[in-house]
């Protein structure tokens, strides 16, 4: 059965990224290509990427799209490569952080994530982290800054995680002195203080 159209377009996009790929990451942010509409892509809220309804399996195309992937000022996500720019629904953010390690300590902490896609980022002041609520359980919804506009949302048991590191931190604050900045982690030097509507929650 010949291909139609759309499967021969990401056919396409693949054999051009394949033809140029790099262990940097691409300039995406310098590219200007022409918009070329919607060809179906697609990344779930659990991190899954479609195409045209149907999960893409293979790790390492997932990761070859992901490393060109620019979410613009209108807020909207496009695979871009230097020839076009094509949609990208994003349910979420289009990264998971599915691990997370702490070093040091107090104000000289720094979390490290890694996303499922092994991007691996240090939370501070490039990588900063923001907090949302759910809007019906009003849990704590925790994402941090990839690059450029894209994020990374953390997993639930991550999002456990941070909210244990930050109570510890702010019970040693407590036994330190009678005054401390509230709940929230230090990364990198700067203070992520966590809202408060969501502690009540935990």
């Amino acid at each position: 059965m010949p291909a139609d159209a759309s499967t021969l377009r990401i056919l396409g996009l693949e054999a051009l990224l394949a033809a140029q790929r790099d262990r940097r990451l691409a300039p995406v942010e310098r590219w200007d290509p022409p918009y070329c509409g919607d060809i179906g892509l697609k990344i779930r809220a659990d991190g899954t990427w479609l195409y045209r309804g149907s999960p893409i399996t293979r790790v390492a195309l997932v990761k070859l799209f992901a490393g060109v992937l620019r979410r613009d000022g209108d807020g909207k996500h496009y695979l871009v490569t230097p020839a076009e720019k094509v949609d990208v629904a994003v349910e979420d953010a289009p990264f998971l952080a599915v691990e997370l390690e702490a070093r040091g300590t107090g104000r000289g902490q720094t979390l490290i994530l890694r996303t499922n896609l092994d991007d691996i980022v240090s939370v501070g002041a490039q990588h900063p982290l923001r907090f949302a609520l759910e809007p019906t359980t009003r849990g704590l919804i925790p994402y941090v800054l990839v690059r450029g506009r894209l994020e990374a949302r953390l997993t639930r048991a991550l999002a456990y995680e941070l909210v244990e590191l930050a109570i510890a931190a702010a019970t040693a604050a407590d036994e330190a002195s009678a005054h401390h900045s509230g709940v929230g982690v230090y990364s990198g030097g700067v203070y992520f203080a966590l809202p408060a509507a969501a502690l009540e929650e935990c």
